[in-house]
């Protein structure tokens, strides 16, 4: 699309929706992975990293583009698994992995691990044997050096990832003992900086890695049959920008490569490379409203319906939204129709000073509220990575597109459940919490016969249950609801109860009058009943 069509686009889709409003576009998606695989040397298999957006659609089309799910959590291989990827595919990273989450990646499929160090090895391998498995594992590790200084440093200093390679290289005997049985070490993982706009120095820490596998498979007797080398691709955050190009990244990787592992041709090894936000950052776009617009002491300020809560709130990735974010105007004043521009500090609705969209004032035209900004690149590092629980305000909504046309559209929401007793480790090493179950198996829980059965002989009506279980899905648990049950044991907070007032009022086609809306009318379903019923015979 043209600017203007894109502007036109976004403005349909924010009446449609509604504000805040992602925006993720697949056809971008799709160029992205074309461009980066066009990039690298060939073969080799790219890794998409989920925790840049764990979105299924998102994932479902780069699983199209021959893209393999990187993941770090149970939340994030049942995303994989919805969006339909085969976890024998999939690569488990991160240093934290617990015996719960290790159990249930094997159990799901899961057959290729990084390791972090001894002790994340050992848990591996400790796993493995309970099910009866050998999985593969990866030594991720902490070079000693560093290239150069672009993006996010993650090696080559102290370090919570991977293992320092001096320490690889004194403890080699354990990493052939009998405490890894139940692993088969295949190759290293490196990983030494993110979000790299210099090809030089990406190239440079990229062949640094090779070197170092090369030297350390002679070192420490553990052949290389898979190499990740990571990634760093980067891509501009919440300011407009093209994602960088690396024109001669290919060549100059695939001579390394041809020194240091003459048959990584043919397979041996398998050469792997990540990428999130370069994969999926410029197809995402925040579209937010002005709500107000004032000055306050020669300063100007747009009050925005979005804040940290839904872009920005997550400061460990480097690219903290305060520090660029530069919106467009989608809606309002154009300077190029004679509107001066102004300085103006963008801020959110949550009520604390760091709620706000840049620490500078980009210059824009004379706003005022219902006027709609859109913050570009935030396709990576935004909804999920931010404030979502803060102030309990709800989710942004998030709209997937192709080719203009919308593909699906949704909210993520934050639910309480309720925790069971965990068994000891003593009992059963992968006992813990289940996985997060795809959205598709919690409307089944929801919608099944419970409902019905919960509503026998209530005074209630046979509308009444269901709108409460749709805003609490907990209640579907119980065998039967009684008049007394609490609502707030099951989930009930200050916004669910707006939640539940609106969906009521919906359904039954009246008004509650606000000194009906004391606190103890949402106690119990009989007490929220009671009101309902009051305005239905008023009304």
């Amino acid at each position: 699309m043209t600017p203007d069509a894109t502007a036109e686009h976004h403005a349909s889709l924010a009446v449609t929706y509604g504000t805040p409003l992602y925006v993720y576009d697949l056809d971008r998606v799709r160029r992205a992975a074309d461009d980066l695989t066009g990039t690298l040397p060939s073969p080799s298999t790219l890794l998409y990293s989920l925790k840049a957006n764990p979105h299924p659609d998102l994932v479902r089309e780069l699983l199209a583009r021959g893209a393999r799910p990187e993941i770090s959590s149970s939340g994030e291989l049942a995303a994989a698994i919805e969006a339909g990827g085969s976890p024998s595919e999939f690569f488990y990273t991160g240093p934290g992995k617990t015996a719960e989450e290790i159990a249930l990646a094997i159990d799901a499929g899961v057959r290729t691990f990084s390791v972090e160090s001894p002790r994340d090895l050992h848990r591996v391998a400790a796993v493995a044997r309970t099910r009866a498995v050998v999985v593969d594992a990866l030594l991720r590790v902490n070079g000693s050096e560093a290239a150069g200084g672009a993006g996010m440093r993650m090696t080559g200093e102290a370090s919570q990832f991977g293992t320092d390679v001096e320490v690889l290289r004194a403890r080699r005997e354990e990493l052939h003992g009998p405490e890894v049985e139940g692993v088969r070490l295949a190759g290293f993982h490196f990983y030494p900086l993110t979000n790299a706009s210099d090809e030089d120095v990406l190239v440079a820490e990229l062949l640094g890695s090779v070197a170092l596998a090369a030297a350390l498979e002679d070192e420490i007797g553990v052949e290389v049959r898979v190499l990740d080398l990571g990634g760093g691709f980067g891509c501009p955050f919440a300011r407009p920008g093209e994602r960088p190009a690396y024109p001669g990244l290919r060549a100059k990787l695939e001579a390394g490569l041809d020194e240091r592992f003459p048959g990584w041709r043919d397979g041996a090894p398998q050469v792997y490379f990540e990428s999130g936000r370069h994969l999926v950052g410029d197809a995402g776009t925040l579209l937010t409203a002005v709500s107000d617009v004032k000055t306050s002491r020669d300063t100007r300020f747009a009050v925005l319906d979005s804040g940290i809560h839904h872009l920005g709130g997550l400061s460990g990735i480097g690219r903290l939204l305060p520090l660029s974010a530069v919106p467009t105007l989608v809606t309002g004043p154009d300077v190029d129709d004679g509107a001066t521009a102004q300085p103006t500090k963008l801020v959110g609705p949550l009520c604390t000073p760091a709620d706000t969209l840049g620490r500078g004032a980009p210059d824009l035209p004379p706003l005022e509220s219902g006027d709609i900004l859109a913050v570009p690149n935030v396709g990576a590092y935004g909804a999920t990575a931010s404030l979502l629980g803060f102030l309990s305000r709800p989710g942004a909504a998030e709209v997937v597109v192709r080719g203009g046309t919308v593909v699906s559209a949704s909210r993520l929401t934050l639910v309480r459940a309720s925790v069971e007793p965990r068994q000891t480790a003593s009992d059963d090493i992968g006992a813990g919490p289940e996985a997060v179950v795809p959205e598709a198996a919690l409307v089944d829980t929801v919608s099944g016969p419970a409902i019905g059965d919960v509503t026998v002989g209530r005074p209630w009506d046979d509308r009444f249950v269901p709108v409460l279980v749709e805003v609490l899905p907990r209640l579907a648990e119980q065998s039967a609801l009684e008049p007394g049950s609490s609502l707030r044991s099951v989930g009930l907070d200050s916004l669910a109860m707006v939640d539940l007032l609106v969906r009521l009022e919906e359904e039954y086609g009246v008004s509650i009058p606000d000194d009906a809306l004391d606190r103890d009318a949402f106690d119990t379903p009989g007490s929220l009943w009671q009101v309902l019923e009051g305005a239905r015979r008023s009304g």
